[in-house]
């Protein structure tokens, strides 16, 4: 049985300006159409290796970086490229690194969401992603040490969150009251693995208690709410008040990535998340307070479409990297 949030969606109550909102829009709808852009490269064999969808995920990844201040770390996972978005990284330097060019920012040895770029403070998914929470939780300690007055907000699966490493991170970051946000990105499916077989938790979120720390479910699919949420534990985390859970509730529209039809989804799961996509949502919830027009998102996709296929173009037309380059920066100089 899919997991319920514990609330009803509040986030209408959060008092965003009409041009805040309609950035946290369009950031949503460049998280679609990018992956989208990226889905049909790799149809056309020109993305080696995975390529992933975030489709019905959006708002989670929006709404929580929406809410990060300059000074914060985001480790962000596979299924959350428009958190990468608004911290700053720029379509073409994400065409780059998911065409695998030279000169990218993994220096064309990746084709996915694998990098670092401490100029925005992102630190990209490892492909064992519990490992991550460690990772999250060093960088909560060395920013504490430093007087930053930071957040590392970082993601997990709702199949991942049962990985060792995490049940490590949180031990550490709750006996240490570290500035750390974890996020549980539940849709409903590890792999092919349903939640049912995968926990016996009421809800994920129910695991920190035994951290000693506040853990919530909300709809993840509502950005406004996962907005407000992060927000407060954000501002919790700054206080010194130590680290929170926050599962956000989704449902993973398409199989794991490409290659993965998802023919184990029963259709109905499927047809339920399709009435909750969370760009639709805010779509009319924006049209209803009559800060989005038609004309408005016509232009704004137009925008975008124009963008993607303008770097995409660029990215296609650069080399990949030289074969020696391949073993460069793997040994420290002698």
């Amino acid at each position: 049985m899919a997991t319920k949030p514990r609330q009803k969606p509040s986030g209408a109550s959060l008092r965003l300006g009409p041009d805040a909102l309609l950035k946290m829009y369009y950031f949503m709808q460049l998280n679609r159409e990018f992956e989208n852009t990226i889905l049909r490269l790799y149809q056309q064999g020109k993305v080696v290796g995975g390529a992933y969808s975030g489709y019905g995920n959006e708002a989670t990844a929006i709404g929580s970086a929406f809410a990060l201040e300059p000074q914060d770390y985001l480790f962000p996972m596979h299924r959350d490229i428009g958190a990468h978005f608004v911290r700053g990284q720029s379509v073409r330097n994400m065409m780059m690194q998911h065409l695998g060019r030279a000169g990218n920012l993994t220096r064309g040895r990746d084709g996915t969401g694998h990098y670092a770029d401490p100029s925005l403070k992102i630190y990209g998914n490892i492909s064992h992603l519990g490992a991550m929470i460690p990772v999250a939780c060093g960088a909560a300690l060395a920013s504490t040490m430093r007087g930053e007055n930071a957040v590392a907000l970082t993601y997990i699966g709702d199949g991942g969150s049962s990985i060792g490493e995490v049940h490590e991170g949180l031990m550490m970051a709750s006996a240490m009251k570290l500035p750390f946000v974890l996020i549980i990105e539940n849709n409903q499916f590890a792999y092919s693995t349903p939640l049912a077989k995968q926990a016996l938790v009421e809800r994920l979120s129910d695991r920190a208690i035994g951290y000693g720390i506040p853990g919530i479910t909300i709809d993840g699919t509502d950005v406004l709410e996962v907005h407000r949420v992060c927000r407060e534990a954000f501002a919790r985390a700054r206080s010194g008040a130590g680290p929170t859970i926050i599962e956000s509730v989704t449902m993973r529209m398409s199989g794991h990535a490409a290659h993965d039809n998802a023919w184990y989804v029963p259709k109905a799961l499927l047809d339920a998340g399709k009435k909750k996509d969370p760009i639709d949502r805010f779509e009319k919830l924006l049209a209803g307070e009559g800060i989005l027009t038609s004309a408005g998102k016509e232009a704004m996709l137009a925008e975008i479409q124009g963008l993607l296929e303008a770097e995409a173009a660029r990215a296609l037309a650069l080399p990949y990297p030289a074969g020696p380059e391949a073993a460069e920066g793997v040994f420290a100089d002698a």
